[in-house]
């Protein structure tokens, strides 16, 4: 069984309101700075993206990492704390 970090937990347990996009499991000060350069400030314009590729993780793997760098982990915490998200309040 995998474990989820402390931020990816914090994310999933509230409704996702304004938080910044540094608030995903798996985005730091770096890749947030390029998220927002890019105009996906909030993690609500993230899991935008991530509903448009229809929740496919891999997809929105493959999107992280071209947009922003984020190696293989960072995305994949990305992508499993959106999902999670999602479960939780979609």
């Amino acid at each position: 069984m995998s474990t989820t970090s402390q931020k990816h937990r914090n994310f999933v347990s509230e409704p996702m309101a304004d938080k910044p996009v540094t608030a995903l499991a798996g985005i730091g000060d770096r890749l947030g700075h390029s998220l927002t350069e890019q105009g996906y400030d909030k993690a609500y314009v993230v899991l935008g993206q991530f509903l448009l590729l229809r929740k496919d993780s891999e997809l929105f793997c493959y999107w992280l990492k071209d947009v922003t760098a984020a190696n293989s982990k960072q995305a994949d915490d990305c992508a499993q704390c959106l999902k999670d998200w999602c479960d939780a309040f979609l």
